[in-house]
């Protein structure tokens, strides 16, 4: 087998990471441990070099911003997406990916993987917290989205895919080798947008011995 795009020259990266500077990282390991894939947390740039793909988690995207500084992850993750590490962002995760963030802090950055415009926090604070289910391109039936805090992806590019809407707006996108959602899917124990990211960039997919 080759080394898997985006990873670096004579890597022996064998796992699908989960950022855990800060935020929701244990729901996203617990998901991807229910599909039997070897799982691992990336707090150094030793961690990411050890996997094959990353799940960016939700939590607090200014802090995480800082986080991915101060840990010195910042401009190594940002080589690894540009050459083509699968990348799945989640609330603040997806924040963390788009080309533009709209009421964000001055300070914060992002990678500026996904040509999208989100507003932090658009669909209100923890108290407008809501679950609905939405209708997902691929499965069969729908899944049960959480959203809290949750971003609003106010511009699409024209080349991004959106795999589900909530109220005509976008929730779900892909473009490339990332993918992103204003909601939670690792909250509810649905496991199926997860396996659609993995089953979409990895073959084979790393799995639990």
């Amino acid at each position: 087998m080759g080394t898997p795009a985006g990873s670096p020259a004579g890597s022996t990266a064998d796992a699908v990471g989960v950022l855990a500077l800060q935020g929701a990282f244990h729901a996203h390991e617990l998901i991807l441990r229910r599909l039997g894939v070897l799982a691992r947390q990336v707090r150094t740039p030793d961690d990411l070099a050890a996997v094959t793909a990353l799940v960016m988690p939700g939590g607090e995207s200014t802090t995480m911003s800082r986080l991915l500084g101060t840990s010195g992850l910042f401009a190594p993750l940002t080589e690894r997406i540009a050459a083509g590490l699968p990348v799945f962002g989640t609330c603040a995760g997806m924040i963390l990916l788009a080309t533009e963030v709209l009421d964000g802090r001055p300070d914060q950055r992002s990678f500026a993987a996904l040509p999208i415009t989100v507003r932090r926090n658009g669909f209100g604070r923890q108290i407008d917290s809501f679950e609905t289910d939405l209708a997902v391109s691929g499965l069969d039936r729908p899944f049960h989205g959480v959203f809290i805090r949750a971003p609003r992806i106010v511009e699409v590019a024209p080349e991004v895919e959106v795999l589900a809407q909530y109220d005509g707006e976008a929730v779900l996108v892909r473009h490339g080798r990332v993918m992103a959602a204003s909601f939670h899917p690792e909250l509810g124990g649905d496991t199926r947008v997860h396996a659609t990211f993995l089953r979409t960039f990895l073959d084979p997919i790393p799995q639990e011995n």
